[in-house]
């Protein structure tokens, strides 16, 4: 069992402390490495009550919400973990995602201006492909903004808020597939082909070009994850 070893952020003084709490514990545990260890991360009421500066009431509501949306989980005489998904459950996620990010993609291209261009080559060019092994959680961090900046940018609210729903597993199985079978070498030479793309204005060739980059995630996982089982 992983201990918890997370931050949270300061509670906005203009909202409920239900809503403060929520927005914070919600925030925190996106931030989490909830793959890279090999055990479940378990949440302590009294630690986050400590952390945020409220009492007990506003703490349990808010991960009451969470428990809701599938977050964390309860179990009985063990305490609240933060859930974590098989290596199936994650296989379809990705590939749900992959045709999201597809079609994300492909809006990008009809109304993403030049300026949303730029800022994707921005993200990558200042990461070389031989030296990605000293740089790998900076480059996690780029890939994870480079996918989110393609859906903002789609102009697609239900695609936005669909894949919202997955971010946080995306996130973190993202993060610990960048460390294993090469996959940010293979990640960066992909990613520069989707940006060629999208950069051509060719909307089939971006949409294909991401949804065939995501679909290679989630058979990485499939051969190099057995962690996850």
């Amino acid at each position: 069992m992983q201990t918890m070893n997370f931050s949270v952020a300061p509670l906005d003084q203009g909202m409920s402390f239900k809503a403060k709490a929520y927005q914070s514990l919600r925030q925190a545990i996106t931030q989490m490495d909830i793959y890279g260890g090999p055990s479940e991360i378990r949440l302590d009421e009294r630690q986050l009550c400590e952390a945020l500066g409220v009492s007990r009431t506003p703490v349990r509501e808010a991960m009451a919400l969470l428990e809701q949306e599938g977050f964390i989980r309860s179990m009985p005489r063990r305490g609240i973990f933060v859930v974590r998904k098989t290596k199936a459950e994650i296989i379809e996620m990705i590939t749900v995602c992959a045709a999201l990010e597809g079609m994300a993609a492909r809006l990008f291209v009809e109304r993403a201006d030049e300026r949303g261009m730029a800022d994707l080559h921005e993200t990558f060019d200042r990461f070389a492909e031989g030296e990605l092994a000293d740089h790998v959680l900076e480059y996690s961090d780029a890939n994870v903004a480079f996918h989110q900046s393609i859906i903002q940018a789609s102009g697609c609210t239900l695609i936005a808020d669909l894949t919202d729903r997955f971010f946080i597993h995306m996130r973190a199985i993202r993060r610990v597939t960048m460390r294993r079978g090469g996959r940010a070498e293979t990640s960066i030479v992909e990613h520069r082909d989707i940006i060629d793309a999208l950069t051509r204005r060719d909307a089939d060739l971006a949409e294909r070009r991401v949804r065939e980059h995501t679909l290679g995630l989630a058979r990485h996982v499939e051969q190099h994850c057995d962690f996850l089982d």
